[in-house]
């Protein structure tokens, strides 16, 4: 009995044991071949447009928006009513301060001055003839002093008459191009009515705001460069003339002002520019194109092209897989961007293509259309 129970324990812990190595063979097949599967349903290679990372010297700048004025400009009015006479101007000449431009009609305003003209040289003729009978005591020195009066009033009126008529004749202020007629021959006028713009556009301010942070790195005299919105490499050369003395307390700005020569005439008084002052010395920082970046709410990041450890092609090179880093951005520029951590000098950046990568994705980097990546990029005639 005794043997019998022994062999049919014996055969039982065999078949036990053959029933587990059963299933842990299994599950090792299992799990060989779904290994297999998985290594032969890797991810693709993704096909990228990838830049070394360089280092470029770049010129810090404080940029800001600003209105050309100029230096001298006026809205030309008459001082007087009237019907004008006749127009001595056209529109966009250039004129020379003095010229005559309009004249309004002053017949009655001469006819007056011609009789107190005559009441003047009646006045003069009468204190000669008064002076002359007070040498020899025939009038007191009480006639001799009323007739000096006389005269002197006459004078002033005259004088008065004058600058009416004057005011009839209107001229240029200053030297400078003449804007559109606003007046016809025949029209009458009422003083204060605008007849037409006159600007000295040689010289032009520059008005712009910047926070108040940046006042230590602002002076008078300090070089600025102006450009027209449309056209930014077109940059005219200017200086800061003044810096306001007060902080607007709503914005916490403060005014500048600049001045630039405008002598081509490229410019004019009213435009929308852009301003850029130079501040401190240049710097050589790490640039990529501004499409290398992908900004979150968890910061800015990129796409480095690294090569794979422990696996190499057929052809010894390296297979080249994506990783995600952060980086911090600095100042941008035209289609370029500063980078001032997270990646080194020499680092392949991707710069195209990052919206289907992830980390450990192989790259296959075809270079055959780049994004643009300048610093001071120029429109393209179409």
């Amino acid at each position: 009995m005794r043997k019998t129970m022994s062999k049919r324990m014996t055969i039982m812990l065999i078949s036990v044991g053959c029933v587990f190595a059963a299933i842990v063979g299994y599950q090792l097949f299992v799990a060989s071949m779904m290994k297999q599967f998985l290594s032969a349903n890797a991810q693709p290679p993704a096909t990228v447009t990838a830049v070394q990372v360089e280092r470029q010297l770049w010129q810090p700048r404080l940029a800001s928006v600003g209105s050309l004025r100029a230096v001298q400009g006026v809205d030309i009015s008459a001082e007087v009513s009237g019907m004008v006479k006749e127009i001595h101007f056209k529109s966009g000449d250039e004129v020379q301060q003095g010229d005559l431009l309009l004249e309004l009609n002053s017949a009655e305003e001469m006819a007056h001055l011609q009789a107190l003209t005559a009441s003047r040289k009646l006045a003069e003729i009468n204190h000669k003839r008064n002076q002359q009978q007070f040498k020899i005591h025939a009038i007191s020195q009480a006639q001799l002093d009323a007739s000096q009066a006389e005269l002197a009033s006459r004078r002033a009126q005259e004088s008065q008459q004058q600058a009416v008529i004057d005011k009839k004749h209107i001229r240029a202020p200053f030297s400078g191009r003449l804007g559109v007629s606003r007046i016809s021959q025949g029209q009458f006028i009422n003083p204060a009515e605008p007849i037409v713009s006159l600007q000295n556009s040689r010289s032009l301010y520059v008005d712009f705001n910047l926070p108040q942070k940046f006042i230590p790195l602002l002076e008078p005299g300090q070089g600025i460069s102006v450009s027209r919105a449309q056209d930014e490499t077109a940059e005219v050369a200017g200086t800061i003339s003044a810096i306001n003395a007060a902080v607007d307390s709503s914005t916490r700005n403060v005014r500048i002002e600049g001045r630039i020569d405008n002598r081509d005439g490229m410019l004019l008084p009213g435009m929308f520019v852009n301003v850029r002052i130079n501040s401190g010395e240049p710097q050589r920082l790490l640039t990529l194109p501004q499409t290398a970046i992908s900004y979150n709410a968890y910061g800015s990041t990129l796409f480095v092209a690294r090569a794979e450890k422990g696996a190499e092609q057929p052809d010894s090179q390296p297979r080249l897989l994506a990783q995600q880093v952060f980086v911090k951005t600095g100042e941008k520029r035209g289609d370029q961007v500063a980078i001032l951590e997270g990646i080194e000098e020499g680092d392949t950046v991707v710069t195209s293509g990052q919206l289907k990568l992830k980390n450990g994705t192989p790259l296959i980097i075809n270079n055959a259309v780049l994004p643009a990546n300048e610093a001071a990029p120029k429109p393209e005639e179409r």
